[in-house]
């Protein structure tokens, strides 16, 4: 089984857990998997893998590997990556940063920017300002089982997730399809892709330092500025 081919939390949880193993590519982890507990892949017998038994199935070099690599990639396959790498949350009361957004980052574990829209496990969430980045809030993204006890019988797993996030202004996630952007923009809030993922932190950052300039007209509107404004900042863009 390639990993085209794979249910898509199963794919993704195995790009995951290659990037925890030293020199290792997705194809290769798919190989020792297949070893350790046979195809095709299953959520059930990937859960029941063992660190032996992981170990044993990817030879002398799997053997060779550290142990806390080991363990973060059997903690990706199995989809309960530790947020041990999480800094604290930090307080945050309405007015307390003048001039700040507040953005959401798709991701899997840590404080790292890595999901997809539709199959993220959870969302970090910032208040941006244009001198300080604070992480204010880890929220559980909505899963198939929230859409089955929702109230709602036009529920669907994208708007519930749309409407986790629904304070923030800008979402950044490493990819997202049509009809979920369609679901993102109408609880107003902007999209951002970063396919290539990277630090939640950074790209907070970054934004911090766009705001300690002349905002580009998409995030004029975002903040909330009149036209002339905009316009504005659209003209100090070209001088």
């Amino acid at each position: 089984m390639s990993e085209a081919n794979l249910p898509r939390e199963l794919a993704l949880r195995v790009a995951l857990a290659a990037r925890a193993l030293p020199e290792t590519s997705a194809s290769q982890l798919l190989d020792i998997l297949g070893e350790a507990v046979g195809m095709p892949l299953t959520v059930t017998k990937i859960n029941s893998l063992t660190p032996k038994a992981f170990r044993k199935a990817g030879g002398e070099a799997m053997m060779a590997m550290p142990g806390d690599a080991i363990k973060a990639a059997l903690a990706a396959l199995k989809g309960n990556q530790a947020d041990a790498d999480l800094p604290p949350l930090e307080s945050y009361d309405e007015g307390d940063m003048p001039g700040s957004l507040r953005i959401a980052c798709a991701s899997n574990g840590g404080e790292l920017l890595d999901g997809h829209f539709g199959s993220c496990k959870q969302f970090l969430v910032y208040q941006v300002s244009p001198t300080e980045v604070r992480l204010i809030d880890v929220r559980k993204a909505a899963g198939d089982e929230d859409v089955e006890n929702s109230d709602d019988p036009e529920a669907d797993k994208n708007a519930l997730r749309a409407n986790v996030i629904s304070d923030c202004q800008i979402l950044y996630v490493v990819s997202i399809g049509g009809p979920p952007v369609a679901k993102v923009v109408r609880a107003g809030i902007h999209p951002i892709k970063r396919p290539n993922g990277g630090s939640a932190r950074e790209a907070a950052g970054e934004l911090m330092a766009v705001l300690q300039g002349a905002p580009p007209p998409w995030l004029a509107k975002v903040l909330g500025k009149d036209p002339l404004e905009r316009a504005r900042f659209e003209m100090d863009e070209t001088e």
